[in-house]
């Protein structure tokens, strides 16, 4: 059995986001923490390094693969910012057609920056990723 190899950290996410040193990426960082929190009603915590994460879930595949990981989150990067759990409720399809300039990768979905997508829309897909996640594991959320 092999764990999730990000866990969570006692790195103070605001810390971590104050030091992020691009001023637009750390500001859409800040606007993040706040939705994702409103969102999953969870309190923002480091996820290895870089993520900042909302909630958590236990997961365990067939193939004897089990571990915890973050509902929801972000990691504001040099390039862009990665949103994780955000593509995969049934709505996100709908809601993604209008969310604005975004990139989609494997479970994830990157932005440039906040200016470039509609922000309702971006806190909308976070609630029903959260809400998604959490309905699809059966799991009451871990703070």
């Amino acid at each position: 059995m092999t764990a999730n190899k990000t866990a969570p950290t006692p790195v103070d996410p605001h810390e971590f986001i104050a030091a992020v040193p691009h001023p637009t990426r750390r500001a859409d960082a800040e606007l993040l923490m706040e939705m994702m929190e409103v969102a999953s009603g969870q309190p923002a915590t480091m996820w290895g390094p870089t993520i900042v994460g909302f909630g958590t879930y236990h997961y365990k595949y067939e193939s004897g693969r089990e571990g915890d990981a973050v509902a929801i989150g972000f990691s504001p990067r040099s390039a862009n910012l990665a949103l994780y759990g955000l593509t995969i409720a049934p709505t996100a399809p709908a809601l993604l057609a209008k969310l604005g300039k975004h990139k989609r990768g494997a479970g994830c979905l990157y932005v440039n920056k906040l200016a470039d997508v509609d922000v309702e829309i971006l806190a909308q897909l976070a609630r029903d990723g959260y809400r998604h996640m959490m309905d699809a594991v059966h799991v009451q959320p871990q703070g």
